[in-house]
């Protein structure tokens, strides 16, 4: 008997990753992304997985959230985070990625899968079937109206934010030196020491800073997420926020002086060459012209030159906990599924694990399996009880981290042993899982 295709909608780390695994598992994918026909405020690519905000993963050690999240993944046989660790730059202790070839490597992988019809168009209503929507913070209009027929309810939303993109070749190496904070795996960044003068300078800039206007709407009902706060809000918090922050100094050493500096801004390697440099933290909804002006005063970028400017957009999620089961399967339409930012999931690798899962479900439930749920002591069903199970009234994004993981049972004072205990249970818990899958 021929197997009926399921649908997934959205071309993201997602749906990408659904797609792949439900075609893993012999049933066949119609995958649905709509660029290049159209495009999202965000994407400038016509290629699926396409990293709009950063180039990094977050963490790489197991025993940080969201290094223990790609190790579940890891061994999960996630395609995302395999094509990832294939297509890493150097980023101290961050799984970063060239984010050209990650998208363009991925794209051609499930292109060429046999069971995988790769649509290039636009879902304007949730078919029939079974169905994985994957569609992302800013989902097309009327799908997005035709979910919110469904649901019932208003999506809930709040900003997100993408740093700006420099030019290696336009950074004075004479000032900006290459280091890790602590010497902490190789060293991968750029640091751009300023002095308290400097700092303060920069501060007063930013403060008062001429920001793009935000609609009336969106200024009254949206917030930003604090993960993504642009640098001229943190800067509006206070004198010292920022050195709290993205240019804290502490664990680097200014190679002129051999002192640590007053705060440092930090560049990420983009690409394999080197040749661009993400400003890390430094996600901005400045205008564009004071982006410039105001980042050309920080020590070494004096001459940048600017691929990409901070842009800010509007992210759009459901209210998961009145809505989702901890299967990612809708409660009211069970062969309804659905991962990424669009379900409260905050992050590349959260939005892939939802991908697995609810791809993996979609297949059960193509063979007449019963749907299934990953151990809440793994970070990836940690992360999907607690959007199945929050609060709903003040249900916010969620960020893979140990706060949602239950206790241990035993009280460990030193922070970095009781990450490691969390780790280890949660990978032997994995294991233990996949035996009864």
């Amino acid at each position: 008997m021929e197997k009926q295709p399921i649908t997934v909608i959205g071309g993201g780390l997602a749906g990408t990753e659904a797609a792949w695994q439900i075609a893993q598992a012999g049933i066949p994918v119609k995958f649905y992304e709509m660029r290049p026909k159209r495009f999202s405020g965000a994407h400038h690519t016509e290629h699926v997985a396409e990293l709009v905000c950063s180039n990094s993963f977050g963490a790489m050690a197991a025993d940080r959230a969201t290094g223990l999240l790609h190790e579940e993944l890891r061994r999960l046989g996630s395609i995302v985070i395999a094509k990832a660790d294939e297509h890493q730059v150097p980023a101290g202790g961050a799984l970063a990625v060239d984010r050209g070839q990650f998208s363009q490597d991925l794209t051609a992988t499930l292109e060429q899968h046999p069971l995988i019809d790769f649509r290039r168009e636009e879902v304007t209503e949730i078919p029939e079937g079974i169905v994985v929507l994957a569609t992302g913070p800013l989902t097309s209009p009327d799908l997005a109206e035709d979910l919110q027929r469904f649901t019932g309810m208003e999506y809930l939303s709040f900003f997100d934010a993408a740093s700006p993109i420099i030019v290696g070749e336009s950074i004075n190496h004479d000032i900006a030196f290459l280091a890790s904070r602590y010497d902490k795996g190789e060293a991968a960044y750029l640091n751009c020491p300023m002095n308290k003068e400097q700092y303060l300078r920069f501060w007063q800039e930013l403060c008062k800073a001429e920001q793009v206007e935000l609609k009336g709407f969106e200024r009254e009902n949206a917030k930003f997420f604090e993960a993504c706060l642009p640098i001229e809000e943190q800067a509006l918090r206070g004198e010292d926020t920022m050195r709290y922050g993205p240019l804290k100094p502490v664990g680097l050493s200014d190679n002129r002086t051999g002192e640590r500096p007053y705060a440092v801004i930090q560049l990420r390697q983009e690409d394999k060459q080197g040749q661009l440099w993400n400003m890390v933290g430094f996600q901005t909804n400045l205008r564009w012209g004071e982006q410039k002006r105001i980042f050309q005063m920080i020590p070494g970028l004096e001459n940048a030159e600017f691929v990409r400017l901070g842009v800010m957009h509007r992210n759009t999620f459901i209210n998961a906990p009145q809505l989702m089961l901890t299967t990612l399967q809708f409660k009211e339409r069970p062969m309804l599924l659905a991962a990424g930012q669009l379900i409260g999931t905050e992050g590349y690798t959260a939005a892939s694990a939802g991908g697995w899962l609810a791809g993996t479900n979609a297949a059960r439930l193509a063979m007449g399996k019963e749907a299934v749920s990953l151990p809440n002591t793994t970070m990836m069903g940690a992360l999907f009880e607690f959007i199945s199970s929050a609060s709903p009234k003040h249900f916010q994004p969620m960020p893979p981290n140990f706060g949602i993981f239950p206790e241990l049972g035993v009280k460990i004072k030193n922070k970095q042993e009781r990450y490691g205990k969390y780790r280890d249970r949660s990978l032997s818990d994995l294991e233990n899982w996949k035996v009864s899958l």
